[in-house]
């Protein structure tokens, strides 16, 4: 049962900021959905556990948020307590050719990090707006680089509360996949190996990556990124071009004119709007196509 006395309890107990019914548009790159309950802003792993342990206890319904970019929300809220994983739990620690992140690092905070100290392998994943927690979940990836690539192990707190250890070969990743996805698990820290490389020749790359992702992308409006999963045999893009898509709309929602990829939003747009319009843009692309595609990012109701 839901008791926000005892919960601000806790989050004071474990040096946690709370914010009771907070509005969740301002932390999704959408800026779209209604409130939560609570959010609550996780400083430690040990925070996480006993407040995961609580929550469970109490059947609170519960989700987490890193930095909101993949995520759309429903115009209704959530009713339940959101976890942020953000600027409070973001320390990045280096040893040698190993970038060890708290979920809550910027993945381009984790990129610029490691450029500085001559480290190279995530030149590619430059300007993707996630948490490096957020990206392994989904695997992130970008011009032919994933997380894959670079990531050796994580820690995580599992359903029954404990923190764990898990290895790159037992996360099942794949094309925006990972157990992660899965499971009811949260996220805490990601290590990394990279290279040893030429800072210059790092930063030239990185510069490279942004300038192709502010030309072609729509970064001028707010969105979750790309809208579609890859279909196996094409691009979501391409689909939606080769059907006349580009530009279509649907309240405060639009394909963008930009990159077809893209569901944008205007300037008003609800999370019907968008929802909607993506079911539009499926039906379409299948009549006329005969692919099925798939929403890339999660909904949360």
């Amino acid at each position: 049962m839901y008791n926000l006395r005892e919960l601000t309890a806790l989050c004071e107990k474990l040096g946690c900021k709370i914010t009771p019914e907070c509005s969740l548009k301002e932390y999704t790159t959408f800026r779209i959905g209604g409130p939560c309950r609570a959010l609550i802003s996780i400083n430690s792993a040990v925070s996480a556990a006993e407040m995961l342990k609580y929550l469970k206890a109490n059947d609170i319904r519960y989700g987490v948020l890193g930095r909101g970019s993949n995520i759309i929300v429903s115009d209704e809220g959530f009713d339940g307590v959101i976890l942020l994983i953000g600027s409070d739990f973001a320390k990045i620690t280096v040893d040698g050719d190993t970038l060890k992140c708290q979920a809550g690092v910027l993945l381009a905070s984790a990129c610029a990090n490691a450029q500085q100290r001559g480290l190279t392998g995530l030149e590619n994943l430059f300007g993707i707006p996630g948490t490096v927690g957020g990206a392994l979940f989904m695997n992130a990836g970008a011009y032919g680089s994933e997380m894959k690539d670079v990531v050796v192990s994580a820690k995580y707190i599992d359903e029954n509360c404990n923190i764990c250890t898990i290895d790159a070969e037992d996360m099942d990743l794949s094309y925006r996949h990972s157990i992660f996805s899965d499971r009811n698990c949260i996220i805490t820290s990601v290590k990394m190996k990279l290279e040893k490389g030429d800072p210059a020749e790092i930063k030239k790359a990185m510069t490279e990556c942004m300038h192709k992702r502010s030309s072609k992308q729509p970064l001028e409006y707010p969105s979750a990124g790309s809208t579609f999963k890859r279909p196996e045999g094409s691009y979501a893009s391409l689909l939606i071009d080769q059907c006349g898509l580009k530009g279509m709309s649907r309240g405060g929602a639009q394909v963008s004119e930009k990159h077809s990829g893209f569901v944008i939003n205007k300037g008003d747009a609800t999370c019907s709007d968008v929802l909607e319009l993506c079911e539009d843009i499926k039906k379409i692309v299948f009549d006329k196509t005969g692919f099925m595609l798939e929403l890339e990012p999660v909904i949360l109701r």
